[in-house]
């Protein structure tokens, strides 16, 4: 059955491949995906096989009533409607079990990998909990995973509900103030994939965004061990006035670049910030030219976000993103 089952969730997939990205249901790339693309087709089939019956019926009925003549018995309308009621209870129930069966399916992992999740407005906090001779770490906006092993997220939020959803991987799941929930999923292959808040949180719910990273697992390792590691200290004169800049102004209050002195919570961890793919949760991608926009006035490019804009003169911001760059 299970063969079978991936055997249709290929072909429905690679049917529907022309509307399909890396972020997509219809795209699926973890057994936690394909099950809730088999589930979605299999509901959509029988309810719309449902539907379509029940039309056909009414139909009937209409013209019957149109003719005086063909009026059924009151056994024969008994007999009906007695069937048409116990199929729909059967049907419920078969739903149900098969509903219940999948998400039995998709809780079933051995020592995974533990990641927190912490959901705000409007980036994700990612903290990697020790793992046998590895270090836990803390990272920001960017979810990486190794491809073929179990992977457990515990979903919280620091402020208001938010949703984790990446389509291609697993369903959705919130993230509740005050609440711990969990999301586990199994990424066969490497990959790169979106992922998205999706749950309306405030004014840049839209650009919340994640990029997950799936790695062969000795890639992973190696991005692991690196990331445990203090912040790379500078290495040219322009880089040095740059970290004297973020230590002394309002930068390191709110940011954390382990091995400094600045240890802010306010704001994503930046120790390896040159190591991501993108910046302000996914919104612009990490270049020279877009992280110097970015500090220079985060308020055009993100309305909202409670990251102030600095009066940085032109030599300071360029010594601060040179800074920024070298933290890889």
């Amino acid at each position: 059955m299970p063969a079978a089952r991936s055997l249709f969730v290929v072909g429905i997939s690679g049917a529907l491949a022309g509307c399909s990205d890396r972020q997509s249901a219809l795209a699926p790339h973890a057994a936690e995906a394909q099950d809730l693309l088999w589930l979605t087709v299999l509901f959509i089939v029988l309810l719309g096989a449902i539907w379509l019956i029940v039309m056909i019926a009414l139909a009937i009925a209409m013209l019957r009533r149109r003719d005086d003549n063909a009026k059924p018995s009151e056994r024969v309308a008994s007999v009906v409607i007695s069937i048409c009621a116990g199929l729909t209870g059967l049907i419920v129930i078969g739903l149900t079990v098969v509903s219940f069966a999948g998400q039995r399916e998709m809780q079933r992992r051995e020592s995974p990998l533990l990641v927190r999740i912490i959901g705000h407005q409007w980036w994700w906090e990612l903290r990697y909990a020790d793992d046998g001779p590895n270090s836990s770490f803390v990272t920001a906006n960017e979810l990486r995973l190794p491809a073929g092993r179990d992977v457990v997220l515990n979903l919280e939020s620091a402020d208001v509900i938010h949703s984790f959803w990446a389509p291609n991987l697993a369903g959705k799941k919130d993230l509740i103030p005050g609440r711990v929930n969990e999301l586990k999923i199994r990424a066969p292959l490497a990959g790169v994939y979106r992922a998205q808040c999706a749950e309306f949180c405030g004014l840049q719910h839209a650009h919340m965004g994640l990029d997950v990273v799936v790695e062969n697992p000795d890639r992973f390792e190696e991005w692991r061990v690196g990331q445990a590691t203090s912040g790379r200290a500078p290495q040219t004169e322009e880089q040095r006035f740059g970290q004297d800049v973020f230590l002394t102004r309002a930068c390191f209050m709110c940011h954390a670049i382990r091995g400094t002195k600045a240890d802010g919570l306010a704001g994503p961890d930046l120790t390896h910030f040159a190591s991501r793919r993108t910046l302000a949760a996914a919104l612009l991608p990490r270049t020279t030219g877009a992280t110097a926009g970015w500090i220079a006035d985060p308020q055009q490019l993100k309305p909202g976000a409670h990251m102030p804009r600095l009066a940085l003169s032109p030599k300071e911001l360029n010594a601060v993103v040179a800074y920024l760059e070298s933290l890889e």
